[in-house]
Order: C-alpha cells, then structure tokens, then sequence
C-alpha cells in the first residue's frame, strides 16, 4: 500500500511514542491488562479490566499506524503471538469427558477449502478443555465432506434452490442444533485461534457470562502469508496486511441457552453482511456479555464477498433496516418463528 508523507509524519508525529511506550510494557500496571492490548489509533476511546480492552466505537477500525508503518503492525503481531500462541495440529490430544465447547463452522464450496482445512487445524490444537468441531456445508451436492479429517463432524444442507447465496445464519442455526455441549463457538472457516481460545471461552463462561468476544486484534494475512500456512502448516511470521480492532463476528463465543433466548442468528440476512451486528445488538440486550477483548486471531486471506464492496447489497440494506427496531422486538419476531430447518433459511418479516 502507497503511504502518503502526510500520513507518515502524522503517525511518527502522534501514533510513534504511545505504540513504543506500549508494545515494550513501559507504564504496565496492576490492575490494568498488558499494555500491547490498549494499542489503538489516536481518538479511539477504549475501558479496560485487569484482562483485556473494550472498544468504545460502533463498527470495526483497521489499526492507523499498522497501516502506515508495516513494521509495528509485525512487531504487534509477534507480541501478541508470543503471548498467545497457537498450534497447529492434525488431530487434537486425547480429550476425557464429554465437549464443553462446540466449534461451529459454515462453509460452501472447495474454492476456500484450504482455508477450511487450516482453521481446522487451529482447533484441533486447543488445550486444556474438551471440545467438538461441526462443519455445516451449505451447497447443492457435498463436496467437502471428504476432505475433512475425521475428528470432525460433518453436516450438509441441500440448497433449497441452486441459485440461493450462501446463508451463514441457516448454516450456524441448524449447526447448533446438532452440538452436544452448552457453549458455542459461531466461528469462520479462514480464521486461526491461540490454543488457549476454547479454554479461556469456558472460564469467562464460568464467571457468569452469556457472550464472549475474546478478539483484540485480528491480523489479516496477505496472500503469500496465507500461502505459506498452507504449504508449512504453521502460524507464519512477518508482516500482518492489516490489523483489525472491534470486529463482530469471525469467532464469537455463546452459551447455548442465551443463544436460544436471543432467538439465533436471523435467517433473514441472505449473503454477505449484517448478521453478525443484528446477532450482537441482541446480545447486548439482553446483556451478559464479555468485550474485553484481550488474544489474537488471524484472518487467512481470499478474495472478498462480491457483495463486500457494495453498500446495497440486499444484508447491508437488511441490517440498515433493522438496526433502528429495538433489539427485544427483534428477538420477540425470531422466537416466533421456527428456525434452522433443514429445508431452507425462515424469513423474518
């Protein structure tokens, strides 16, 4: 990415010394997370418990100085990395016991099987709590059962009609049905979690809590990068292509019963988009939920959802029309309807 010299001299100018004070823990207290955590772009108001940092703004932002200065964005990656590592593995460690978490993922198609297959073997390395993985395939005729090792369970749903855009909230409804444990992880098939991410799920479960986002920043991967996780199977080094604070979605964690009461993920968002906000300002209403976001992921890289880059993409205008109906309405709609049906995504009127 070009960077303008205005650019650069403002991040040297106001960005420089905090991220330096921050990314080597000068000024760390007790009490207050580790100080890499309340990296942020000037502006940006955040509240923070002994844990980690909630963002106080309302969609995500990509992370200034990363942009403008690669090597803080791969300094940044590194510390966190370091702090969180993850682990890549084929088959998971002999676990005792029945899930604790349920893994869910949606998926369409073989273009972003590796994709898959590498977020697959980012769970399979999780330590220190029993776990379950579910794979819902949404697509005319399976493709990727066959592919998937065999820890991991797979389910397809024939498209009610072949033309009809992916629906990740029918694939994570219907997924959640099928899950044997009381804590559910609403997850992306192009993301890697730190080995820790299942077990630290529970224990802020365990605290009291319905939702939890356990993100801080996801480091968005570039194409070599990518690349390479394919080709080696392990985590990559060097530079993140961006660095993503407050996102909804990507991995969420939801304890099942609260996941019910919200009434799910609305099957009305059909394609890219909206989901993920509507699913969190119910959370939010109906409250319980965690936002101190305090581990890692990466986000493997592929080319965007054609409806991305597009503002009136049927969601988008979805959401746009929702987000003004009071959340405890919308989950009154939701729980009158039946949901998850193997025959197609409900609308929602």
């Amino acid at each position: 990415m070009k960077v303008s010299l205005r650019n650069l001299i403002g991040a040297m100018v106001y960005d420089w010394v905090p991220f330096e004070l921050r990314i080597r823990g000068i000024g760390a207290r007790n009490g207050r997370p580790e100080p890499w955590l309340q990296i942020r772009n000037r502006r940006e108001t955040i509240s923070m418990n002994e844990r980690g940092v909630q963002c106080h703004w309302r969609f995500a932002s990509d992370l200034h100085i990363g942009r403008v200065i690669p090597s803080t964005a791969a300094r940044l990656m590194r510390r966190s990395l370091s702090r969180w590592p993850i682990a890549m593995r084929d088959v998971p460690a002999p676990m005792s016991g029945p899930p604790r978490v349920s893994f869910l993922i949606g998926h369409r198609g073989t273009g972003r099987l590796p994709h898959l297959l590498a977020a697959l073997r980012s769970i399979a390395g999780q330590t220190g709590v029993a776990f379950e993985c579910i794979v819902i395939e949404q697509s005319v005729a399976p493709e990727v059962g066959r592919y998937l090792p065999p820890w991991v369970r797979y389910l397809h749903t024939p498209l009610p009609r072949p033309d009809l855009p992916y629906c990740r909230s029918w694939a994570f409804n219907i997924a959640a049905g099928y899950a044997q444990s009381g804590i559910l992880v609403l997850h992306d098939n192009d993301v890697l979690i730190p080995e820790r991410y299942a077990y630290e799920a529970v224990q802020r479960v365990e605290e009291g809590y319905s939702f939890v986002d356990l993100k801080r920043f996801i480091h968005y991967l570039d194409a070599d990068a990518t690349a390479r996780v394919f080709v080696t199977g392990a985590p990559p080094r060097g530079v993140p292509a961006l660095i993503v604070q407050h996102l909804d979605g990507g991995s969420t964690v939801a304890r099942r019963d609260a996941y019910d009461a919200i009434g799910g993920f609305d099957e009305s968002y059909v394609g890219w988009g909206g989901e993920d906000n509507d699913f969190m300002d119910r959370a939010g209403f109906a409250g319980g939920v965690y936002r101190f976001g305090y581990m890692p992921i990466l986000h493997l890289e592929h080319p965007p959802q054609p409806e991305k880059s597009s503002l009136s993409s049927g969601a988008i205008l979805r959401y746009r029309a929702m987000e003004i109906v009071d959340p405890g309405e919308r989950i009154a709609r939701l729980r009158a309807i039946e949901q998850g049906r193997m025959s197609g995504p409900a609308v929602v009127d």
